[in-house]
């Protein structure tokens, strides 16, 4: 067998088998089991509590919104499929349920604000996978995309041990990545054992951030400095950790490196990029930017729920 040469590795497919394909193929036939996205607790709390107050009032809870919008992105039904898809649904369940129609989802969507995606609960340090990706937006009446067609940056950070999405955050195109890590290591209450990015994340704000989301307890940044990076002139306790890696990438190499500090476990979170592209899709149709966030929280709890009903455990044959 002739291998190939080292620059052409990027472009031999490698060959994967999974170990655990019965569980598997279980959890994929649960993705459409239509119990698993309206719940009891849904249809209990479904109608909204009277405020008190004077006017008109809510007939719909949060939940009820939540629910009628996350079946809507799972199945990519456009709102007045929706609206129908849930009549239909209530009326097989014979329940004397409210279904709310196109205009108010379209209209509470904005109003949702920060949905909290649940995720499992742990007691365990989490080991933090960062990275980015953009998302095409709606472009309104227009017949034809325009050529720079506008679009927003999702930034994400993955749990390495239960490929869960633990924060995420949507921006601008133009923002900096290594400026949105403070605010997702915000988003995270659990301590932080690790955090492992690309090298567009080797900025002073990242490191800083790390090390004081540990509150005095150590945490591993796992970033690869440029190639011709230098030890810091002036050494901190939050630089440690870079000056840390660049001694081990001259020791070890960069190949090397990758393997013997876990770094190549970053390559879930670009697993985790490609599975919202293909399971949620490339574009997002709110058109305003409170629409888009509260989109992208109910995505990412889809995805979380996909994740917890059963994920392929691989390994390389080839």
């Amino acid at each position: 067998m002739k291998y190939p040469k080292r620059s052409q590795y990027k472009h031999a497919k490698s060959r994967y088998r999974v170990r655990n394909w019965t569980e598997y193929e279980a959890g994929l036939r649960k993705r459409g089991d239509l119990t698993v996205w309206f719940s009891n607790t849904a249809l209990d709390a479904w109608r909204a509590p009277a405020s008190g107050r004077p006017g008109g009032q809510r007939r719909y809870a949060d939940i009820a919104i939540e629910a009628a919008l996350t079946i809507r992105m799972v199945f990519h039904l456009p709102l007045r499929q929706t609206e129908g898809f849930l009549r239909s649904l209530a009326q097989l369940l014979d329940v004397d349920l409210p279904i709310p129609d196109h205009t108010t989802l379209s209209r509470r969507l904005k109003e949702l604000g920060d949905t909290q995606f649940r995720r499992l609960a742990t007691d365990q340090p989490i080991h933090l996978l960062i990275d980015s990706t953009g998302l095409r937006i709606h472009v309104g009446p227009m017949q034809k995309p325009p050529r720079n067609r506008a679009w927003r940056k999702l930034h994400l950070a993955v749990d390495a041990d239960t490929g869960e999405i633990v924060a995420s955050n949507l921006t601008a195109r133009r923002t900096h990545d290594c400026t949105q890590v403070p605010a997702l290591l915000q988003q995270i209450a659990e301590p932080v054992a690790s955090v492992s990015a690309d090298g567009a994340y080797d900025t002073r704000v990242v490191y800083q951030a790390a090390h004081e989301q540990g509150e005095g307890r150590p945490v591993r940044v796992l970033i690869p400095p440029g190639r011709n990076a230098q030890f810091s002139p002036k050494p901190s306790t939050a630089l440690q950790e870079r000056d840390r890696n660049i001694r081990s990438i001259r020791e070890l190499g960069r190949r090397e490196w990758h393997t013997h500090s876990g770094y190549s476990k970053r390559s879930l979170v670009e697993n985790t990029m490609y599975r919202y592209k293909t399971i949620i899709g490339r574009s997002m149709r709110s058109r305003t930017f409170d629409g888009q966030q509260a989109e992208v929280q109910l995505a990412c709890g889809i995805l979380n729920t996909m994740t917890r009903l059963g994920m392929p455990d691989s390994y390389r044959v080839a």
